[in-house]
């Protein structure tokens, strides 16, 4: 499969372990992305090179580039491109094997059929057969990672995935909207009522005891209700706050049977 290029829209935590993936199975990937990435999960989120220029998660380095024409050297040195473009500008240039809208918006900001011989999307907001030849299911479940040719993924509850009976409160969203200031950072053990963050003057409480697994970037001018924070009730999990969670290679898996299977017949 060397040679091949893929794109993936989108380098937030769960992208981020197709990337991967993808990149460990020989292809030519390029990311895009927006301007402003909101990832939560930023120690495994290759979007971060928007702000710092790379990006390492799990030993791999993401670059950002200006220009196209800067892929080639960025995967001569065993790198991996972002590109700014959240319109997807570059695609027809670029003409990629395959297309995977990782965006994770739980809705179809754009992507279709024509963007590439092979269309994947991951999660709501998408028909396979229609907007794209495959989607994947994200929801924790059963059918976690199952690959859909017909029909549409589960819709989106609002409902975060159960983790140590936890679901719901392992999720922090602004009580206010401004600049966050963050107090706590990703990895560190907090107490439950434990003021993780401050957004203008408005303290940023944490929403149980745990792992601090992901907090927006410090300074983010962040809106009310947006999603700023998440945590792990598991303490003894700390190591994970590093490493590519078990829902994004278990979705990463199923693009890479996509791939292999369609590219090759």
């Amino acid at each position: 499969m060397n040679g091949i290029r893929v794109i993936v829209r989108g380098g937030g935590d769960i992208a981020t372990g197709t990337i991967y993936h993808l990149y460990q199975c020989g292809f030519q990937v390029l990311i895009l992305e927006c301007a402003q990435p909101t990832a939560i999960r930023r120690k495994v989120a290759f979007c971060e090179a928007v702000y710092d220029g790379t990006a390492t998660v799990e030993g791999v380095c993401c670059r950002r580039i200006s220009d196209l024409s800067e892929c080639d050297s960025v995967w001569v040195n065993g790198e991996l491109p972002l590109l700014i473009d959240p319109a997807g500008d570059a695609i027809p240039e670029f003409q990629p094997s395959a297309l995977v809208d990782a965006i994770l918006a739980k809705q179809n900001l754009g992507t279709n059929r024509s963007m590439a011989p092979l269309t994947i999307a991951l999660g709501p907001g998408f028909t396979a057969g229609e907007d794209v030849d495959a989607v994947i299911e994200t929801m924790r479940g059963h059918n976690l990672g199952r690959i859909i040719r017909q029909g549409s993924a589960l819709p989106n509850t609002g409902v975060p995935g159960l983790i140590a009976g936890e679901s719901a409160r392992r999720v922090i969203h602004a009580p206010a909207s401004g600049e966050i200031r963050n107090l706590a950072d990703i990895s560190d053990l907090v107490q439950e009522g434990e003021v993780i963050a401050r957004i203008g003057e408005t303290p940023v409480y944490a929403s149980l005891t745990g792992v601090l697994r992901g907090i927006i970037r410090d300074g983010f001018p962040v809106q009310q209700g947006l999603k700023i924070a998440d945590i792990d009730p598991r303490k003894e999990q700390q190591k994970n706050c590093f490493t590519i969670s078990d829902k994004a290679r278990c979705i990463a898996g199923s693009v890479g049977e996509v791939i292999f299977h369609d590219l090759s017949r």
